[in-house]
């Protein structure tokens, strides 16, 4: 019986990925108009349905509703506002200056859709990174197979049928399942896949798509820093801080994963520290199972996960500077804090992807660069500080996907800006303009006007003539 519903389903994604491919070639020809009006429309429908999407968050992470329409749907209709007010000069052919050689010529470049696109989608935010990168498929004039992430399973099924409600199934559909639907999806010939998740398995979705040809965009992670040095506000450091790291329990990608500070003021900041994170997320100055502010771990793996990681770190001497209680039978960890963290430590090896923050102190900035270019490329970076040479130094001397000073988060909801990693974190960019580039081909145009043509001037036979045009053009154009 198994094996007759993974073949009904096999042919369920065959056939619909055949239905897309036939859709895929009208909306090529449909206007931006009528893109703007589906997005529009859809935007208006999640509106509506934002009891729905919070109480599945709710179901799979215990989120509170407020911090699930911030983090979750918030983002998405933002993507959507901006995409609407701006896609008609996103899609409008681009003219293209001509050099002096090209004379007579007229070029642009315009902007086809890439055609069939898979988005696949992690756990942590399952409703905005499936959603979120839709906006950009759509606003490009694509067709879109999802597959939401199985770990978070009330989610999923949530975003399966918001889609089937409102698309018709060869412009926007839902593939939910495990490992097998993921592999079956990825050995399909599709002409982008945008993919949310770890470096390992984006690792193998880029060797999958490689079999295809197909083009890419890969969000992963990392261990993201952020670096205070003595000059900083250390209230407002404290505050972002507590923010960026215990939202969504930690289970964060562009979290900060440990802190570097400089060690003058390392004791004043781990007590700000611990009065904001309580205050921030707890219920009368504690954190505990009623807390209405505070999500929970996804799930008992990844809780057994975290819970290996802190005894690890125990073990080789780290100090514990604040922690609280666990509960292993609903995933509630409490904010956890380190100090006096052994460099081999798995907690500083390992993105932690959880609620453990351990605070490394430094004394120069050599230092700092020296354990940020020792590992993989982040897919953030914090810096705290008043000093700009000390700021600029950390900018030019690292690399990261993106970079936010005197801020946490933040970066990854301006509309304006691009987001994405950078090697080990991430190939590509998403948001805005930069997401509806990643959706689609830039198709170069040029023109060439009837009769005698500035090339004619170099087609053979090669005459002393042309020899000397030609040493000419390298010379001077």
């Amino acid at each position: 019986m198994h094996s007759e519903v993974i073949a009904v389903e096999t042919q369920r994604i065959l056939d619909n990925f055949e239905k897309q491919k036939k859709r895929s070639l009208l909306l090529r020809s449909e206007s931006v108009a009528d893109r703007k009006k589906r997005i529009s429309a859809f935007g208006d429908f999640l509106l509506k349905n934002k009891e729905r999407i919070s109480e599945a968050v709710f179901k799979d992470f215990r989120k509170p509703s407020v911090e699930s329409d911030i983090s979750e749907l918030y983002p998405v209709l933002t993507e959507i506002r901006h995409t609407i007010a701006n896609l008609d000069d996103w899609a409008a052919p681009k003219k293209i200056d001509a050099p002096l050689t090209y004379l007579g010529t007229r070029s642009e470049v315009r902007y086809e859709p890439k055609g069939v696109c898979l988005i696949i989608a992690p756990w942590n935010f399952p409703f905005n990174l499936s959603i979120g990168p839709l906006i950009s498929c759509l606003a490009a004039g694509n067709t879109a197979v999802i597959k939401p992430s199985e770990i978070t399973p009330y989610t999923s099924q949530m975003i399966a049928n918001l889609i089937s409600e409102f698309f018709d199934d060869d412009i926007v559909t839902v593939v939910e399942g495990g490992q097998s639907v993921s592999e079956q999806l990825l050995s399909l010939p599709f002409d982008h896949i945008f993919f949310t998740g770890s470096p390992s398995i984006g690792k193998i979705v880029m060797k999958a798509a490689a079999e295809n040809l197909t083009s890419v965009t890969l969000e992963l992670g990392g261990k993201s820093p952020a670096i205070i040095d003595a000059t900083a506000n250390l209230d407002d450091a404290a505050t972002r801080i507590a923010f960026g790291k215990f939202l969504n329990n930690g289970q964060t990608c562009i979290a900060p994963d440990y802190v570097l500070i400089e060690e003058s003021v390392q004791e004043e900041f781990i007590g700000l520290l611990k009065s904001e994170t309580l205050k921030m997320f707890g219920q009368n100055g504690t954190i505990n199972e009623p807390s209405p502010n505070y999500a929970r771990i996804v799930n008992r793996s990844h809780f057994d996960r975290l819970n290996k990681i802190l005894s690890d770190a125990v073990e080789k001497g780290a100090k514990i500077e604040l922690s609280g209680p666990v509960n292993s039978e609903t995933n509630f960890i409490h904010p956890v804090i380190l100090t006096n963290v052994a460099p081999n430590s798995k907690v500083l090896q390992e993105e932690i992807f959880g609620p453990i923050l351990p605070i490394v102190p430094f004394h120069t900035l050599e230092q700092v660069t020296y354990l940020i270019n020792s590992k993989p490329k982040p897919l953030a970076l914090y810096i705290f500080s008043k000093k700009k040479s000390f700021r600029e130094k950390i900018l030019t001397q690292t690399s990261a996907g993106s970079v936010g000073i005197n801020e946490c988060i933040m970066q990854f909801t301006h509309p304006n800006l691009p987001f994405g990693g950078v090697n080990n974190s991430g190939i590509g960019k998403s948001h805005g303009r930069y997401g509806f580039l990643a959706f689609s081909n830039e198709k170069p145009i040029l023109k060439q006007k009837n009769g005698f043509s500035m090339p004619y001037l170099l087609h053979p036979p090669y005459t002393n003539f042309r020899k000397k045009l030609v040493s000419l053009m390298l010379r001077w154009f």
